[in-house]
């Protein structure tokens, strides 16, 4: 499987790593020239600055977008119409509706397409996801995430919603296995120049919850969830990979090996790519996250909860 990846600033870099490390890394580009020109050499080959000159002189299988948000569509769109299989960086596009013009493209050229919400891809995810399905503890009811840090430094195009909050907004669609019918959202900004802290509520069948907390203003890091279940609840760190059960009888503390998400998810799409096989994150899923991102920033803007027909 030979890939080219675009975009090897901010996040890509690791893209970039974790795809030579792996042995499929073939070409890479970057409008920056220097910054192309150092990827290319340190994992030994070819860069480019230009997505045409580098379409038209390498034969490439699948490519990587790891750009800004906003040119998400222009180039995936560019590359599914040449019949590759894209990988796009999340959020999948700005607009839902773009995105589900790249998922209909994708099928009509009968290339895969995903999106890289890697926190389901994380150990912590995992586990917990076992233990809802099999109801080990209960019937999963609510979920709560706190994602908190300095806001990052290559982050210019969208705010904390797009940026961070979509991880849990996905993870909360992957551990229920269900789409939200409401959201209700308060956001704003104190130091960027879009929202830097919000708080969202998604509301599922049957009263379940999910309450996501995002800001770029706690100097400390956290990354942190816990899912309520009727019997017990599940605490899980994204950082550490750490999970605790708190039940009526006492705590557990699983024990389960620690690795890197990123690896495992490229992993999984070009496993998926070798046999045919959906990838572990949907292009329609990553539409819906989208859309409920959308849903937040106008629940924000209106003072109102915004219901929702996800499909």
């Amino acid at each position: 499987m030979k890939v080219a990846q675009i975009g090897v600033g901010g996040w890509g870099k690791n893209h970039a790593r974790v795809l030579s490390q792996l042995g499929a890394l073939v070409a890479v580009c970057d409008a920056d020239e220097v910054r192309a020109k150092e990827t290319g050499q340190k994992y030994n080959v070819n860069h480019y600055t230009s997505l045409d000159t580098m379409l038209e002189s390498e034969q490439i299988d699948v490519v990587f977008v790891c750009t800004p948000t906003v040119t998400h569509f222009d180039i995936a769109s560019k590359l599914i119409q040449k019949k590759k299989s894209v990988f796009v960086e999340k959020p999948m596009t700005y607009k839902s509706e773009e995105g589900i013009k790249l998922a209909e493209l994708a099928k009509k050229n009968g290339v895969i397409l995903t999106c890289g919400y890697i926190e389901r891809f994380n150990p912590a995810v995992e586990t917990v996801k076992e233990f809802v399905k099999s109801k080990k503890y209960g019937e999963l009811i609510m979920l709560e995430f706190h994602r908190e840090s300095r806001m990052p430094l290559h982050i210019k195009d969208v705010g904390i919603i797009y940026d961070t909050s979509v991880h849990d907004i996905d993870t909360a669609m992957y551990l229920f296995d269900d789409v939200p019918q409401v959201v209700f959202a308060r956001s704003g900004k104190i130091r960027h120049e879009h929202e830097d802290f919000a708080t969202i509520m998604l509301g599922f069948k049957d009263n379940k919850v999910a309450v996501i907390s995002s800001n770029w203003i706690t100097p400390s890091r956290v990354r942190h969830f816990n899912a309520v279940c009727t019997d017990g609840i599940i605490s899980g760190d994204f950082i550490t990979q750490e999970v605790k059960i708190e039940k009526d009888q006492g705590s557990e503390t699983p024990r389960k090996e620690k690795q890197e998400p990123l690896t495992l998810e490229i992993k999984s799409f070009l496993d998926a790519l070798e046999s045919k096989t959906a990838p572990r994150v949907r292009a329609e899923e990553a539409v819906n996250v989208t859309k409920i991102a959308e849903a937040a920033l106008l629940s924000s803007q209106k003072g109102v909860p915004v219901y929702i027909d996800l499909r």
